[in-house]
């Protein structure tokens, strides 16, 4: 087997016609026989270039609507042929056919069509390729002696190769091989997901018979969750934003893993707001929230929610960054991990990135899109365990979750209830047991992660000291036993949001009604692990 194989003869059949022309005049100008089908073939013919018709080399027109095409022998055996077995070089010259160095194919993408609105069935089926992926995989099993080209990204490479050594590399060739197969199987992934959600319907069956995600490596991270763990992110192959792997990092040191579990648990929070919303993290915890009338007010708001806490926090945010929120973000004392937000005003990036003294590590992620209700995660969400991988629907919080039913005699007020929608929203975000106290619209106390939801209301309460009388107090799940709510009454809280459905929500119903609390049961949980 030779390492480098020089190209005499290149089949292209391409939709995405980006760097075409060029890779094709530097192939002919090389000496390279050039083959390629409709619309690739008009493409070089205009631009001067002589160009044979796949038909005219096999003998064979397009048939069924141009079905059937590229899938003929002397196609496929001009790229599968060993150039190292003599019985393969024998039957290429019995039968006329010509070696092929080079296949330069890349896949009409079968998402754009079913993503296209009233894409019918029969539409989709059609854009189902067959002869592009037969020919990609042949190139690919004969890499020893053939190029594929899948991506106009990688041209630049292959014309240096030439450039520099008269023809391709083995390892380059191995590389191009490897993009072909992870392509493929995207690909079929992707006909098999729809045909499962067209034929079956979600309703009968929302999780297929097999799973096979696929994601392809964005960059690899310093460490993962401790210094001793490697780790990677890695992206879906058409992410639907605004989201992390689609932001863009205009300022700071490299992410790490823990900054991005932390900056998606912010922007799960932030985005579920239509009116300005900040958010503080800690460890996966919000530690200060709220939402007011302007984005910089909302951040001072979330930030006094636990000062202590949120030293070294993350930051979310629903609206770009303004020279006001700025410079309450740059208040000497505070110290801030990172920013998310939908974008950055030049003043605000410039006060950020200068004044204080964490000006060269703090990350700023710009989303570089608006951020509201309507942002929604698509798809699954994955959890792996040892052996296996859990798969389950994204936890979506309820539009109004304080219109669900009052189960004491006292109706919340209403200011009561918008403090109720506020601290739902919250704490879904919160590591359960979650408990989360709420004023208004700000974050005021947040019980995370016990063993014990009473444990949890005690520390929220003890968080939120003073500013609890007056408080209202949202629970992830329901209240096994009376002493929770107590609790919260004792240090003042006066209405309560929780999902019901303990043997003993009369207990709890009655706790309320005897010390004049208005409780809310929604009938949904919102558990975080």
């Amino acid at each position: 087997m030779e390492d480098v194989v020089p190209i005499r003869r290149a089949l292209l059949s391409v939709t995405d016609k980006r760097g075409l022309i060029e890779l094709a005049r530097a192939l002919s100008e090389r000496g390279v026989h050039l083959l390629a089908s409709g619309g690739t073939r008009t493409a070089l013919v205009d631009a001067g270039l002589d160009v044979t018709e796949v038909s005219a080399y096999t003998g064979q027109p397009e048939i069924l609507g141009g079905r059937v095409k590229t899938l003929h022998p002397k196609l496929h055996g001009g790229i599968l042929a060993r150039r190292d077995h003599a019985d393969d070089l024998a039957a290429l010259e019995a039968q006329g056919i010509e070696p092929i160095d080079l296949v330069v194919v890349n896949l009409y993408p079968f998402e754009s069509t079913i993503a296209k609105p009233g894409v019918t069935f029969e539409e989709a089926v059609e854009n189902i390729v067959i002869g592009g992926p037969s020919l990609i995989r042949g190139a690919a099993k004969n890499h020893p002696f053939v190029a594929v080209l899948t991506d106009p990204d990688q041209y630049p490479t292959l014309l240096d190769q030439l450039q520099t050594g008269g023809g391709t590399t083995l390892a380059f060739r191995r590389d191009l091989a490897r993009a072909v197969f992870e392509q493929t199987a995207r690909y079929d992934r992707m006909i098999a997901d729809y045909l499962g959600r067209t034929l079956v319907g979600d309703a009968e069956a929302p999780f297929p018979a097999t799973i096979a995600p696929t994601f392809i490596r964005r960059n690899v991270l310093r460490y993962g969750e401790n210094p001793h763990q490697r780790a990677a992110l890695y992206a879906e192959p058409s992410p639907v934003g605004p989201n992390l792997v689609t932001a863009r990092i205009r300022h700071g040191k490299e992410l790490s893993y823990n900054n991005l579990l932390d900056l998606d648990s912010a922007l799960r929070i932030v985005r579920m707001f239509e009116e300005p919303a900040a958010v503080v993290l800690k460890h996966n915890n919000p530690c200060g929230g709220a939402t007011t009338g302007s984005i910089s007010d909302a951040f001072e708001l979330a930030y006094e929610g636990d000062p202590v806490s949120a030293f070294g926090g993350i930051v979310g945010l629903n609206r770009r960054v303004d020279r006001a929120t700025a410079e309450r973000l740059c208040v000497p004392g505070r110290f801030i991990e990172a920013i998310v937000a939908p974008g950055f005003d030049d003043d605000a990036f410039g006060l950020l990135t200068t004044k204080p003294s964490w000006k060269n590590s703090v990350r700023l992620l710009d989303l570089g899109a608006p951020l509201g209700p309507g942002t929604s995660p698509v798809g699954f969400d994955f959890r792996r365990i040892e052996g296996g991988l859990l798969v389950q629907d994204w936890d979506m919080v309820e539009e109004e979750p304080a219109k669900g039913r009052v189960a004491t005699r006292r109706e919340p007020t209403a200011d009561e209830l918008v403090g109720l929608n506020f601290a739902w929203r919250i704490c879904q975000s919160v590591k359960s047991n979650a408990i989360v106290l709420a004023k208004g619209t700000q974050l005021v106390g947040v019980g995370a992660g016990q063993m014990s939801r009473l444990d949890s209301v005690k520390i929220a309460v003890d968080k939120a000291g003073d500013r609890a009388k007056g408080a209202v107090l949202a629970s992830d799940a329901f209240f096994p036993f009376r002493d929770g709510p107590d609790v919260a009454a004792k240090a003042g809280v006066t209405a309560l949001i929780q999902p019901g459905g303990s043997k003993r929500d009369d207990e709890t119903i009655t706790a309320c009604d005897e010390q004049g609390l208005a409780m809310v049961l929604t009938g949904r949980r919102h558990f975080r692990h």
